[in-house]
């Protein structure tokens, strides 16, 4: 049970994250104004604070293993909201990060 809200929350910080710097980014960058710069700004205020509810109490620990999220679905997000298409380099290296992400939150720990 604990290994499904770990993962929960790392979906939830990457949608606020990814989601928050891809509303700036249309914002600013793709002049779509400031309103969506400030939902981005929002967005990413709240992924702030999920991490804060991961269960391991290792704050190093919860933000490492959360890269390999953060990896993986900010090439997922551009597939769906840019069209991207990777290659099989970029899904390659997801894959290699989010099995470290695994093995950094969830490996066997002594003791």
């Amino acid at each position: 049970m604990l290994i499904l809200r770990s993962a929960a929350l790392f979906v939830l910080a990457a949608i606020l994250e990814i989601g928050g710097a891809w509303l700036v980014w249309q914002g600013v960058r793709e002049h779509r104004g400031w309103m969506w710069a400030a939902g981005g700004v929002l967005a990413l205020g709240a992924y702030g604070f999920v991490a804060t509810f991961q269960p391991d109490a290792h704050f190093g620990r919860v933000l490492a293993a959360y890269g390999g999220i953060f990896v993986a679905g900010s090439i997922l997000w551009g597939v769906v909201a840019d069209g991207y298409r990777p290659d099989r380099w970029d899904i390659t290296g997801a894959l290699v990060c989010l099995a470290g992400m695994a093995v950094i939150m969830w490996g066997p720990r002594g003791g």
